[in-house]
């Protein structure tokens, strides 16, 4: 079975949101706290737009797609076990989004004159909340690809498909304005 349109755009944008997180452990690395922020920003900004994306369109359309599936008992455990793991996906995106904000808030008070040292407890403290976003988000993006992604190519109609990847690739389009087109 190929992927669908949709699930390929939110696989490629979990490569993309890789490559930013790696960018902010370097940054982090260095004690450059200027570039810090500003990869943490755009990490936190990038991951919203992905949730975003998954929670207005991917879950909602996978959930219609599977109760019109199951009209009967027959596939009553594949709804629960879809239900139970778009609810976990939910709670990481909660949990996510929570870390990065108190993360976030964390580092702005960092920002400082250049006489001032550099507070290496915070620091420490930013890349342990980033490496456990790392650590969760690794098992999250396994259970999105293996799995949720996957539905859509089970339970959606090829036009169902093709519109859910049309709002999918509107949604990620739809950057924060202090991004430039480069920077996202």
């Amino acid at each position: 079975m190929t992927k669908s349109k949709a699930s390929r755009r939110l696989a490629d944008d979990h490569n993309a949101l890789d490559q930013v997180l790696k960018e902010l452990k370097a940054a982090l690395e260095s004690g450059d706290v200027k570039t810090s922020h500003a990869k943490l920003d755009l990490f936190w900004a990038r991951l919203a737009v992905h949730i975003r994306a998954e929670h207005l369109h991917l879950f909602p359309t996978i959930m219609v797609g599977m109760r019109e599936k199951t009209p009967d008992d027959s596939y009553a455990l594949a709804l629960v076990a879809s239900e139970e793991a778009i609810d976990e996906l939910r709670e990481d995106h909660n949990f996510f989004m929570r870390e990065l904000a108190e993360a976030i808030q964390m580092i702005r008070t960092l920002e400082r004159p250049s006489d001032k040292p550099i507070d290496l407890e915070a620091i420490k403290k930013i890349q342990s909340t980033v490496l456990e976003i790392e650590r969760r988000l690794v098992r999250h993006n396994i259970l999105e690809e293996k799995k949720v992604y996957r539905w859509a190519e089970i339970v959606l109609s090829e036009q169902k498909q093709f519109e859910l990847a049309t709002e999918i690739e509107r949604e990620l389009a739809n950057r924060p304005p202090r991004f430039s087109a480069e920077t996202w």
